[in-house]
């Protein structure tokens, strides 16, 4: 089987991830060329090469080659522009080659049989040897880009020239050379040679900042030299049309200034020093696991005990963790809305001989959290979400419930139509479970709809003052009244007790935000311990187990809530007190008892958008959720509803061909009277006679055909055939006469005498001597037409032809 991989980075890391069966492959590699890719995008030896191997080596090693060619897709599609995607290119193009590598050691030991001939060892050495090369040209890119020093540059191409000459070797074994793209041996032939006279050029370079002009131009005619060679190599398949250029420019630059200047002798290129060789480029070796994400997808494959008592243990961690949760968000509740009734803490912060005129530090905090919250828009935005999420899953529960019916509905018409041959198990038995979790469903849907309803209702109690909440400053300022109540309170002690009341409140705050954190975080493995605990004793005990690890996971954190609701009451007792006292100092002044007013209902406002804007996030999860379940219980009623059709049209095949099959019985015995009056059919006339004068004269005038028997002669011939005692019709002018039954008093219609087609005379078979036409061949069926004169004859040779119409009548009926 064929398949094909997008290549992009993505698709290979979760590739990478997986490991379960993959399919056989269709392979693409990828090649630079002058700092940009390019793709032989045709797969290896056409698509008709399959092996097909029931071993889990095998396909093993199918997946690593379908990886290294990925890594090489990914590796052409990368930015070569900049250094992180050239260092990414030559990551993979390594990794690919270490892959390959490690195919050619194993793959005969992965596999009972040859394997194909694009991962035999030579091809998968070919390939290996062709990714290094080019992730040896990936690093000389990059020194290219980074403007590195030209000796570096020289060396790095010398060994990216020696790495395509060892691919091009492998290429060439007889075995695989055959089998390749046939531009993919010219292709690397040219790669060779181009980066020989890259290095030429560059070493060049080198000697021309010595001042060595000799060896800069014998390298240099070199370079050109080669450069022709990779073009003659390359077939087109290269360009080195801007890089020749580059060296027919230096090479006249530097011809020029040792014909007017240094006038050196221009060496032998075999006499220079080689060039080194800088090599980067190496096979990595075969990483295990392959992806830093890797995740074993067998880990969580356990015995089915361990299964069912981690589900259970799951169930008892949830209930704790809801309920300590529960417990400190019902207490922070009403927390808040206790210091919303005080107007805590605006009432103290609006003191001062110019509090009464500002807005409170509290109330602009409270404000800007709304504001960053989305506002009453935002709100108002996920409260109408609300309602297409709830239809959306009562929608899907309706559609589910609707086959269930319309299955049982079914089921019971046909047992109402066949009774006791209808033997299959009733809908309503079966369904019972699927119909149990449908209340269930039903029930989750109208407790939602509940809780939906009084988030409404708290949105539309607050509505008001969350508009007022999500003004700006100034306006938020203007709205509440100006009061000022005096600065004797300001540095009160009962002031000062509130303050410090207010710094313990948000310090239960912020500690209760750990808590709950805490607990949400809070993970253990109860795989191992239940496995120990399978294996030693045989079965799980897992009450006691889950019970004892979650007392020693979250007695602490329980303890850490109850303190805390505890402090709670103690706290609010103490605020409670300070608030009275401190309500009896203020003077009764009413515009500041209004400014409180708004000032206590801004409070209340924000506590609950925060409220409700958690809710509303808990409810559209809550009902994402619930759609994924609904979708799989559809699911699982489509399957059940497909199933249950299938058994019904079963059924009734079989029951058709029962009935009709079974034999029906033997028809009665007919009475003898029926026997006594069947009557045979009479036998069949012979056929015509003809007289033995008329065959004489026939016989004596070759030329006239005789006429046929004479009609008179007719009745009497058929009279003589008649059987024995049979009673004919009396014959009349016209013909026989139809038979008189008795009782019917049928009379016969009388042939037209006006036109009769059928009175035309019968011709004798034969041939003609004397006239026009062709002479008819034995046994023909049909008559000859008479020709010109013949007519006459036989009109003539026809007794009695002169007659009447009911003459010709009789001679058709006849």
């Amino acid at each position: 089987m064929i398949h094909r991989w997008n290549s992009c980075t993505g698709t290979m890391t979760s590739w990478l991830q997986w490991r379960g069966s993959f399919l056989w492959r269709k392979i693409k590699f990828a090649f630079l060329s002058d700092g940009r890719m390019l793709s032989i995008r045709a797969p290896f030896f056409g698509s008709k090469m399959s092996l097909t191997v029931c071993t889990g080596s095998y396909e093993k090693a199918c997946t690593l080659f379908n990886i290294a060619a990925m890594q090489s897709q990914v590796a052409e599609m990368r930015n070569h522009d900049d250094d992180e995607g050239l260092k990414s290119t030559a990551k993979f193009f390594q990794q690919a080659a270490g892959i390959l590598s490690y195919l050619k050691d194993n793959v005969m030991h992965m596999t009972t049989q040859d394997p194909t001939p694009d991962m035999s060892p030579d091809s998968t050495a070919a390939l290996s040897a062709l990714m290094l090369a080019q992730a040896q040209e990936a690093f000389y890119m990059k020194a290219a880009l980074d403007n590195m020093k030209d000796g570096i540059i020289a060396k790095l191409c010398n060994q990216c020239s020696d790495l395509f000459a060892d691919a091009l070797k492998l290429f060439q074994v007889h075995p695989i050379r055959e089998q390749w793209e046939k531009d993919w041996i010219s292709f690397i032939a040219g790669k060779q040679a181009l980066y020989h006279a890259v290095s030429e050029y560059h070493q060049s370079k080198v000697a021309k900042a010595k001042k060595e002009v000799g060896e800069e131009l014998s390298r240099l005619q070199h370079a050109d030299q080669l450069l022709k060679a990779a073009i003659a190599r390359a077939g087109g398949t290269v360009d080195v049309s801007k890089f020749a250029t580059k060296v027919r420019i230096a090479y006249d630059s530097a011809k020029k200034d040792n014909d007017f200047i240094y006038h050196e002798a221009i060496p032998d290129v075999a006499t220079l020093q080689p060039i080194g060789k800088a090599s980067l480029a190496k096979v990595l070796p075969l990483a295990s696991p392959m992806s830093s994400k890797f995740t074993d997808l067998f880990s969580k494959l356990v015995p089915i005990a361990v299964h069912q008592a981690l589900a259970a243990y799951d169930t008892r961690r949830s209930e704790i963790q809801n309920t300590e949760i529960g417990k400190l968000r019902e207490s922070t509740q009403l927390l808040n809305s206790i210091l919303a009734s005080f107007n805590l803490p605006a009432a103290i912060e609006d003191l001062g001989p110019d509090a009464g005129n500002a807005l409170p530090q509290s109330l602009h905090d409270k404000s800007t959290a709304v504001k960053n919250n989305g506002g009453i828009t935002g709100l108002q935005k996920q409260l109408n979400e609300l309602p297409e999420l709830l239809q959306r899953n009562k929608e899907i529960l309706d559609e589910a419930v609707k086959q269930l019916d319309e299955e049982g509905a079914s089921d019971l018409q046909l047992k109402e139509q066949f009774k006791e041959r209808w033997t299959r198990t009733p809908s309503e038995k079966l369904t019972e479970p699927l119909r149990s979790e449908a209340n269930k469903y039903q029930t989750i849907l109208s407790n939602a709809i509940t809780a939906d309803g009084v988030v409404k209702q708290k949105f539309n109690q607050h509505k008001a003052m969350l508009e007022l909440l999500c003004k700006s400053e100034a306006e938020l300022k203007e709205a509440i009244p100006h009061a000022s109540i005096g600065a004797a309170l300001q540095n009160s002690p009962i002031v000062k007790q509130l303050k410090g009341y207010m710094e313990e409140v948000e310090t239960i705050k912020a500690e209760r935000d750990a808590i709950e954190a805490e607990i949400k975080d809070t993970k253990s493995d109860m795989t191992s311990r239940f496995m120990s605990a399978l294996a030693q004793e045989g079965a799980i005990s897992e009450e006691n187990i889950s019970v004892c690890e979650l007392n020693r996971i979250y007695s602490p954190l329980q303890q850490q809530v109850t303190d805390s609701v505890r402090r709670q009451e103690q706290l609010m007792g103490n605020i409670q007190r300070a608030n009275t006292e401190f309500c009896t100092q203020k003077s009764s002044n009413q515009t500041a008892t209004r400014r409180d007013e708004i000032m206590r209902d801004l409070a209340a406002a924000h506590d609950a958008f925060m409220e409700v804007t958690a809710n509303l996030k808990e409810g559209t999860k809550f009902y994402n959720d619930l759609t994924q379940i609904l979708l799989k219980y559809q699911q699982k009623v489509s399957d059940f509803c497909f199933a249950r059709k299938t058994e019904k049209e079963d059924i009734m095949k079989d029951m058709q061909q029962n009935i009709a099959n079974q034999p029906t019985s033997a028809p009665p015995k007919p009475p003898r009277h029926h026997e006594e009056t069947a009557r045979q059919p009479p036998a069949r006339p012979p056929p015509p006679t003809v007289a033995s004068g008329q065959q004489a004269a026939a016989a004596a005038a070759p030329g006239v055909a005789p006429a046929p028997q004479s009609q008179a002669s007719a009745p009497a011939a058929y009279a003589a055939a008649a059987a024995p005692g049979q009673q004919l019709p009396p014959y009349t002018a016209g013909g026989y006469a139809a038979p008189q039954y008795p009782g019917y008093g049928y009379m016969p219609t009388p042939m037209p005498t006006g036109y009769n087609p059928y009175a035309m005379p019968y011709p004798q078979q034969g041939y003609q001597p004397g006239f026009g036409g062709y002479p008819q061949p034995p046994g023909y069926p049909y008559p000859q037409q008479p020709q010109p004169g013949q007519q006459q004859q036989q009109q003539q040779a026809y007794p009695g032809q002169q007659g009447t119409a009911p003459n010709q009548q009789a001679q058709w009926h006849y």
